[in-house]
């Protein structure tokens, strides 16, 4: 069996490879072709476009896997069909299941490497190619950043921290601003475990302010509540929403638990992600048993196995963008919208398999 296994395993890398490579080409074209007229405009050189598509080829393999592992598993079947590699298999006694094992081994060790690069080496590259598409090519330079979970953003009187946990409500919690004088000490400090907008003022609960006399000392006044003037207003806190991107899955999340209460866009972005990777497992275990369905009923493998699967691998992806949106409106729980297609497209899959089995 340990041979069966290499020459399948060997089989679905050849068709992943071959199908990865011919869908980046086709990708990195339309990119190129869509984006060098904003490198141009910028005066920016082909060799910044060309290294921007370069560093993009993580994130690619990234969003192009769950495809590619579906498609891999259809050719590499098809192919054994084809050549009634198959029918040899199941008269020798070996199962559906036992035949597509190899397949998913082969398929877990893409998507651990996907997760490998989303860990070490996605955020360097997504920060790169950010910079270089956002800041140099369309001048769009953000007003902060975020550091472990809270934003630090430069105002006219001075430098604001906190965190906001929905970037679509303007409520902050461990919220700090701090103002230096001309000799760059400090004049003013406040702290407050939470605060808030609301009919056009700041308020602020649960905290201290502390501002520097005439004669060199601070005179400090806790609150429970108290409403305080700055010039800044949310909307100024302008953070790019793809900057959340440049996160690795360790920073997601650290940043979505390590508060008292859960960080909503980091647990979103941290299931939405992990979830993505592994979308080409219940693909792949709806993909194969669709084949030898087309196969039986049909008479036909590929001509008609590769279309019906396209047509599938992108109703999963539009179900699954569906609750990723019902999810960001906070309708649904992160959790539960990342992961029912692949329980549901999953568990459908491998009662096919099982049917085949018979």
């Amino acid at each position: 069996m340990k041979l069966l296994d290499r020459y399948l395993m060997m089989q679905f890398t050849k068709n992943l490879l071959l199908v990865f490579c011919s869908l980046l080409t086709i990708y990195l074209l339309v990119d190129f072709f869509e984006r060098i007229d904003n490198f141009m405009a910028a005066k920016k050189t082909v060799s910044m476009a060309i290294q921007y598509l370069l560093l993009k080829i993580p994130l690619i393999y990234e969003q192009l896997l769950p495809v590619c592992i579906l498609l891999a598993g259809v050719i590499t079947l098809g192919v054994l069909n084809h050549h009634f590699e198959f029918m040899a298999l199941m008269a020798g006694g070996i199962s559906v299941t036992r035949i597509i094992r190899p397949m998913l081994v082969a398929a877990a060790f893409f998507t651990l490497l996907a997760g490998a690069l989303g860990q070490w080496v996605l955020p360097a590259t997504v920060s790169k190619t950010n910079k270089m598409w956002y800041e140099e090519v369309n001048n769009k330079i953000p007003k902060g950043i975020i550091r472990n979970g809270h934003t630090y953003f430069q105002g006219e009187s001075g430098i604001f921290s906190f965190k906001r946990a929905n970037p679509t409500i303007n409520e902050f919690t461990n919220f700090t601003f701090t103002a230096l004088n001309d000799q760059y000490s400090l004049q003013t400090l406040l702290t407050a475990q939470k605060a808030w907008w609301t009919e056009g003022k700041w308020v602020f609960a649960q905290g201290q302010y502390k501002t520097l006399q005439p004669n060199g000392t601070y005179a400090a006044r806790n609150f429970q509540q108290t409403s305080i003037n700055f010039a800044e207003r949310p909307d100024d806190f302008f953070m790019p929403p793809y900057k959340i991107q440049e996160n690795s899955y360790s920073d997601l999340w650290l940043t979505a638990t390590s508060g008292s209460t859960i960080d909503h866009l980091s647990w979103l972005e941290f299931n939405r992600r992990f979830s993505y990777i592994f979308l080409g497992f219940p693909l792949l275990l709806m993909g194969l048993p669709v084949l030898l369905t087309v196969h039986k009923t049909k008479g036909s493998d590929l001509a008609l196995a590769i279309p019906v699967s396209c047509i599938m691998a992108f109703a999963a992806w539009g179900g699954w963008s569906a609750t990723q949106a019902m999810a960001k409106a906070a309708y649904l729980s992160p959790g539960i919208a990342s992961w029912a297609i692949h329980l549901v497209a999953g568990g459908l899959g491998f009662f096919l398999i099982r049917s085949h089995n018979r």
